[in-house]
């Protein structure tokens, strides 16, 4: 149990480290935070909202969390990325479980060393975002499927107890898989089953008694979703299954992946390589894992990498492409590489080095990076002019983060406008404000009202890649 103690806690504060200082970074982590107070402040634990209107982008289980995170941190970016922080913890104390049955207390350390400290689980152990969720659940699911093949078929007491309880665990973890980010968490009935097909087992069906396994997990999942989809008129799911799955696997969004047959052929490669970078530093490690896995594997090996390989093989065929989505493939490449310590020859000096990078960029270099974020750092300026009561607009800059943050002062929504628009919107009676570019300024508002307060920020615009100079324009009544 000690073990157990220090290991969450050591993560949590790892994952933690400089959440406070650098701001929800545009578009998700907004988009997520936003719709986890609008889901508080409506006391709606349906149907997820943001800027006022639905949002059916993803499950609401990242938003439960969230809003149980405010209750106690208050709405801010600390609180909006702990529960994250706390999910990769329990994916910390999964894999070394796991990694102790497997082998041994060696290999359960090593593997939950090389997941935390690979650069997509550093930066994804820290967003505001549903994935750290869906990995936890992933490898939970994955671990049960494992030791539901593994136990034996005598019908001992334990045993059976055994097989009960991960039986469980196996369908719960899919049902909440689902709940995370959808269908994709119900990859390990994959795993098992191409296990399955190239080890066969007797009493396979007995053990994973599929049909009052899938039944509990579909209740789990249609305890939200038929209220949802009541609510919404079959919305949540034309749009949440049919745009944000469908449509993201055939066609690409927000400029995420292939616009051509010719660039998505060539695209398909991307996992298998940018796999280099996201699971950085083992990954230098990992054609010589290819080569000994070709020539030496167990049941295990084959389970795991099975597992691997169908989220690899997943992802490589979706139109719509981001480096992160094959993440709940890291828990698994970090048991195959932790289980072979010795042959790798894995330096105990680069946990330590890695941890202290990690650690260095986290509390020093996000300080120095949140003056890039425009939407931030307006709301900390004007925030001793912001009133409840006041209504505002966006001209050329609608990123979610405008909505984040001034909502934290402001009860009312962003207002996106267009450039015939934003006069009239300034003229009309009562307390506003307006961000619109510096550039367009002059254009827009040649006689800027003296009474009115102006603000100034440089910044970036991630999403799109570029530099941002933003005026906000404030008529105080």
């Amino acid at each position: 149990m000690r073990n157990y103690t220090v290991l969450f806690v050591g993560c949590l504060l790892f994952h933690q480290a400089g959440t406070w200082s650098l701001p929800l970074i545009d578009r998700d982590e907004p988009r997520f935070a936003e719709a986890a107070r609008e889901m508080r402040e409506r006391a709606d634990f349906i149907v997820p909202y943001f800027n006022n209107q639905f949002r059916f982008d993803k499950p609401p289980l990242t938003y439960w969390f969230q809003v149980a995170s405010y209750r106690v941190f208050g709405e801010n970016d600390f609180a909006a990325r702990f529960p994250t922080a706390v999910a990769a913890a329990l994916v910390a104390l999964v894999l070394f479980s796991w990694g102790k049955r497997v082998q041994d207390e060696k290999v359960g350390w090593w593997a939950v060393i090389i997941f935390t400290l690979s650069l997509q689980s550093f930066i994804h152990g820290k967003a505001a975002v549903a994935d750290m969720w869906l990995v936890l659940f992933v490898t939970l699911a994955h671990w049960a499927g494992w030791e539901l093949r593994k136990a034996n078929t005598e019908h001992r007491r334990s045993n059976i107890e055994h097989r009960t309880a991960f039986w469980w665990i196996f369908y719960f973890s899919l049902g909440l898989a689902f709940l995370a980010k959808g269908p994709i968490g119900w990859t390990p009935l994959l795993t098992v089953a191409i296990a399955q097909r190239f080890h066969h087992q007797e009493h396979f069906a007995a053990r994973f008694k599929f049909v009052r396994g899938l039944l509990l997990m579909l209740v789990l999942v249609c305890l939200w979703g038929i209220p949802a989809l009541a609510r919404t008129h079959g919305e949540f799911f034309r749009v949440g299954i049919g745009k944000h799955v469908v449509e993201r696997s055939v066609a690409t969004m927000e400029g995420h992946g292939a616009s051509s047959v010719w660039m998505y052929l060539g695209l398909l490669p991307f996992y298998f390589v940018i796999v280099f970078a996201s699971f950085f530093p083992w990954s230098i490690k990992l054609p010589a894992l290819w080569k000994n896995l070709r020539a030496h594997r167990d049941r295990t090996d084959q389970f795991l990498l099975a597992g691997a390989l169908i989220i690899f093989g997943i992802f490589t065929l979706v139109q719509t492409k981001l480096p992160h989505y094959t993440l709940p493939a890291f828990p698994l490449l970090a048991l195959l590489v932790a289980r072979r310590f010795e042959f790798l020859r894995l330096s105990r000096a680069l946990p330590i080095a890695m941890a202290g990078v990690y650690l260095a960029i986290a509390l020093f270099l996000t300080p120095f990076l949140a003056r890039f974020f425009p939407s931030c750092n307006l709301a900390r300026d004007s925030r001793p002019n912001l009133k409840p009561e006041m209504e505002f607009g966006a001209l050329e800059f609608t990123e979610p983060s405008l909505v984040w943050y001034f909502r934290n002062k402001v009860r009312g929504f962003m207002t996106p406008l267009k450039r015939k628009d934003a006069s009239e919107f300034m003229s009309r009676g009562g307390s506003r404000f307006i961000v619109l570019p510096t550039a367009s300024v002059a254009e827009i508002f040649p006689n800027v009202d003296t009474s009115w307060r102006s603000y100034r920020e440089r910044g970036f615009n991630i999403p799109k890649g570029r530099r941002v100079d933003l005026t906000m324009l404030l008529k105080p009544n």
